[in-house]
């Protein structure tokens, strides 16, 4: 097992927050999100004595655990929230929630009544006798503390379990005594913390998967976030090499999911691309002979028929065998890891010798010229659908932006119909939206994927989701933070209000909404901020703020632009 050393840096005895901080050191925790309170005050003065991690003051917990996530995803590292008990915990919830629907790794820790109080429903100040258990609904582990030496142990474990197999949440919460108690260190207390070994496949699995793959005529690869994330941050490109070799080497076509993004680039002759919701598209995955879905569960959104009918046989390659045949049964299981499962394949393959029959080479061609038609068909109907406004603008934001910058789209009508989708990824990593589909996380999770990179990052997001978390501007404001806010301004909720006049014959209901003026705001809080009405003043604000020292936010009216055609359908 691979480990990570250290040494404390303080003198014994310690602190249970001193505790804490030198665990997290270990870990390879560099920044941490949250809100500061009095019950957690002594892991701050930890972490601000100790030096070695930079704790991110952010306004709301719910934010704070967003932009522990978009830090996660955007670097490949554990995202780390220090919150509150009680009402601070609560807040993280939709945080977790949203990290757990994203495989995020996310760790929470929080604190909680001192243990006299533990657990007597006396009234104490943010006493939450049933925290573990909210906590247990949006986390795979979550441990509370009850004596001081089982704080380092307890730490480790959460930290194990959140990065092994599927990344998923996990919290620890810590009364505040314990937090303060001081007491001579334990061997346990010094030990280093494990990082849990990538998951390798069986195999008498891989050649299963290499035998039915090597057959194939109208092989079909799904992608999923697994790929990207594969390795953490010792591996930057996760498994698209991996993925890259295995597909060229068949001819295979590669849906991604959203999430997968990046996994192959947009452009790539066999990349699909995230189109997964088009009838041309689920024409090839009901006509595939074999389809590999990796580091995906298969997610079925908002249309249950997305991977239900997959006409082949499926090989479902994933780190936690708990979602193999949850959406689709699979014809094979291959529970591993997608760098090491998907190398093994190719190898598998590539063993076999022997040059692929021509005439099923020549079918995988035609089907690999089939697949890229059915791309160019759905490109060309989303072009028509986005119009040549909003067609423009995702051009510009494309070609002035390197090809690692961080892209984030919160939930809403532009990100929905043509940054999705249509908006070129190019790299593994460089992808983040909302998995779960909330309102309103675009701007914490963009935050922590500035302050992952150090490098500018682009956040395409909508007026009313943008409000959830307006304050976090203030956030970026102080630590000068290199964010484009791309503010799609429509004066409510978009989505919803294209529904509504579908469904209930022109009547609205909570979709109208009064807003602020945002630049004003923005500078109020110290952020540079253009209004922008029309493509040519998109483009000069957005290329000026690339050279900005801090955050930008760009007020784009929507009623500005050439329209957005219907989206979403009506129904039928």
């Amino acid at each position: 097992m691979v480990r990570i050393g250290g040494d404390s840096g303080y003198d014994e005895p310690m602190t249970g927050g001193e505790v804490i901080h030198e665990v997290l050191v270990r870990a390879g925790v560099d920044r941490v999100f949250g809100v500061v309170s009095v019950h957690n005050l002594p892991i701050y003065d930890a972490i601000e004595r100790g030096g070695r991690i930079t704790a991110v003051a952010m306004r709301h917990e719910q934010a704070a655990v967003h932009a522990a996530d978009g830090y996660a995803r955007a670097s490949g590292r554990l995202g780390v929230a220090v919150a509150s008990t009680g009402p601070g915990a609560a807040n993280c919830v939709p945080g977790l929630y949203e990290a757990g629907f994203a495989s995020s790794p996310v760790l929470m820790i929080t604190g909680q009544a001192d243990t006299p109080n533990l657990g007597k429903a006396r009234g104490f100040v943010h006493e939450a006798d049933n925290q573990a258990a909210m906590l247990a609904t949006v986390c795979r582990r979550v441990e509370t503390v009850r004596l001081r030496q089982q704080l380092a142990p307890a730490l480790m474990r959460v930290i194990d379990d959140i990065q092994t197999g599927r990344p998923q949440p996990g919290s620890l919460e810590v009364p505040i005594d314990l937090q303060y108690a001081d007491r001579e260190v334990t061997p346990a207390e010094r030990a280093a913390v494990p990082v849990p070994e990538p998951v390798q496949p069986e195999q008498a699995a891989v050649e299963a998967a290499a035998e039915l793959l090597a057959a194939a005529v109208r092989p079909l690869i799904i992608a999923g976030g697994g790929v990207v994330r594969s390795g953490g941050a010792q591996r930057p490109a996760g498994a698209s090499a991996q993925l890259r070799a295995l597909a060229e080497q068949l001819g295979a076509p590669v849906l991604v999911s959203a999430n997968g993004r990046g996994a192959l680039p947009d452009g790539h002759p066999l990349c699909l691309g995230n189109l997964v919701y088009h009838p041309e598209i689920r024409a090839l995955r009901e006509e595939a002979d074999v389809v590999l879905a990796v580091g995906t569960r298969l997610q079925v959104g908002s249309e249950a028929r997305n991977y239900a009918a997959l006409g082949g046989k499926l090989i479902h390659l994933d780190a936690d065998a708990g979602v193999i045949h949850r959406v689709s049964p699979a014809e094979l299981a291959v529970v591993a890891d997608a760098a090491g499962g998907l190398a093994a394949v190719t190898a598998a393959l590539a063993d076999r010798g022997g040059r692929t029959d021509p005439a099923v080479a020549a079918a995988r061609q035609a089907w690999a010229a089939r697949a890229a038609a059915a791309r160019a068909t759905v490109q060309a109907r989303l072009g028509d659908l986005v119009g040549p406004d909003h067609f423009a603008i995702m051009e510009e934001l494309r070609a002035a932006t390197p090809r690692d910058t961080r892209l984030v789209r919160d939930s809403t009508v532009p990100a929905y119909l043509w940054a999705n989708q249509m908006l070129p990824i190019l790299e593994p990593r460089t992808s983040l939206h909302p998995t779960a589909g909330a309102i309103g996380p675009g701007l914490p999770l963009a935050i922590g994927a500035a302050v992952a990179t150090g490098s500018r990052t682009v956040l395409i997001a909508g007026d009313g989701g943008f409000m959830l978390h307006v304050g976090e501007l203030a956030v970026a404001a102080q630590y000068r933070l290199p964010v484009t806010i791309c503010l799609f301004n429509d004066r409510g909720y978009g989505v919803l209000r294209r529904i509504e006049d579908a469904r209930f014959a022109g009547r609205r209901f909570g979709v109208d909404l009064a807003t602020p003026d945002f630049p004003a705001l923005a500078r109020s809080m110290g952020v540079e901020a253009h209004a922008v009405a029309g493509v040519e003043e998109f483009r000069t604000a957005f290329r000026s703020a690339a050279d900005a020292d801090g955050p930008v936010l760009l007020d784009i009216d929507l009623n500005a632009l050439h329209p957005i055609g219907e989206y979403p359908p009506r129904p039928r």
